[in-house]
């Protein structure tokens, strides 16, 4: 009996890339693109609105939440396998670069504890969103 008749999403590789990590760099540049544009267009936009620091924060979580939830839309698809997994793994990768990145190029210092919640944040809806992919009908 093959793996394909037992677990029938499955595809075997010959690249040697685990059905877990398949995707996950294309999912990753997606997440980062939807932020880079999302960050540009919301810069231009503070010349006209002139936000709130409440507006900016909130804005900044809707953009993280969006983003991951495509990026791992990209990294799934619908009726893929692992979808759990591979959001979670991707949603940590995100936010820990995000969080990195935050952390070298800021002169503001979190505490661990927001950093955490940051990064659970990112695990849960990339999981999440994993799991409502992966249980999408392959078109």
């Amino acid at each position: 009996m093959r793996s394909q008749d037992i677990f029938p999403g499955y595809r075997a590789s010959s690249r040697g890339s685990t059905p877990i990590t398949r995707g996950l760099g294309k999912g990753l540049l997606v997440a980062v693109g939807i932020t880079l544009g999302g960050i540009v267009v919301f810069a231009l936009l503070m010349q006209a609105i002139r936000p709130t620091d409440e507006m900016v924060s909130a804005f900044n979580q809707v953009l993280k939440l969006a983003a991951i939830l495509l990026g791992v839309g990209t990294s799934v698809g619908r009726g893929g396998v692992h979808g759990a997994s591979r959001g979670a793994l991707l949603g940590l990768l995100y936010m820990a670069l995000g969080v990195g990145l935050y952390a070298l190029l800021s002169d503001q210092s979190l505490s661990w504890v927001a950093y955490a919640a940051d990064i659970g944040m990112g695990i849960a809806t990339g999981g999440l969103g994993g799991m409502v992919f992966s249980n999408l009908p392959i078109k």
